[in-house]
């Protein structure tokens, strides 16, 4: 498992360290007083879970949490503070754990053991899309790393319809909701596509993207896909859905209903 701890105080850091190694010998732990470099560590490595504090300086640990939560959704969230006070706050936001310093190994064994998100084995070295939580793609277990944020929902867009061909009109109706068609548009459009070719060559992967004069697709049988395997009637997919699909995005409210009334 890939694990962090944050905590501004060196003492407390350390004491939480200490925990988790013996709790969980096999981990991969990092340790930060700064939460600024969590989130610098968290864009290149795909968290399992998080022990944070709370109250640090410059950003809490409910903030952190949060960003944390928008890299990767399913990195489980435990908090390790001295108060009591935030712990409504902090289960609103569906996190695994809220333990109390001073931290032990029992503690933090009890916490893993009800963590909402298992760890995901990293040994199939494929492209995998996650859709369930927040949108997110990985080779070989790495995130990969969109540039523009609209390269990225339109990627998400793309795995959404399962295959089938796309207008690049439907598309923008999609993505930029609202907005009129218009040069500029379809410019900005074109330069998405240009984006996403480029990133996901630069990622090692081939002949995903299918583009035909005025539509395109993504090819469903190059990765795997916790949407297929729900549509296919996988036990696990199902499992894994907690009502949530593409949070990040509006246009996915849609294909949520359908999951949730198939559940």
């Amino acid at each position: 498992m890939e694990i962090i701890a944050v905590d501004d105080e060196h003492l407390a850091l350390k004491s939480t360290e200490r925990a988790v190694k013996e709790a969980i010998p096999d981990c991969s732990l990092s340790c930060f007083t700064a939460p600024s470099k969590a989130i610098l560590y968290a864009k290149e490595h795909r968290l399992d879970a998080a022990f944070l504090d709370i109250e640090m300086g410059g950003m809490s640990g409910l903030q952190l949490a949060k960003h944390l939560k928008e890299i990767y959704g399913e990195t489980n969230i435990v908090f390790v503070t001295g108060f009591s006070d935030y712990a409504m706050e902090a289960f609103a936001m569906h996190v695994s754990g809220y333990l109390l310093k001073p931290v032990s190994a029992q503690a933090i064994a009890r916490a893993m053991g009800q963590i909402r998100h298992p760890a995901v084995k990293t040994t199939d070295k494929r492209l995998r899309v996650q859709t369930f939580g927040n949108f997110e793609m990985f080779m070989g277990g790495r995130p990969i790393h969109f540039a523009r944020t609209k390269t990225k929902e339109l990627c998400a867009y793309l795995v959404s319809r399962q295959g089938a061909e796309c207008s690049n009109n439907e598309i923008m109706a999609a993505i930029w909701e609202g907005k009129a068609d218009s040069r500029s548009l379809q410019s900005q459009f074109r330069h998405l596509v240009m984006d996403l070719r480029q990133t996901l060559t630069s990622a090692g992967i081939q002949d995903l993207l299918i583009k035909r004069r005025g539509c395109m697709a993504l090819a469903p049988d190059k990765f795997a896909c916790d949407l297929y395997d729900f549509c296919n009637g996988s036990t696990d997919a199902v499992n894994q859905y907690k009502g949530e699909f593409m949070t990040q995005y509006s246009w996915a409210e849609f294909t949520n209903a359908y999951m949730e009334n198939r559940v």
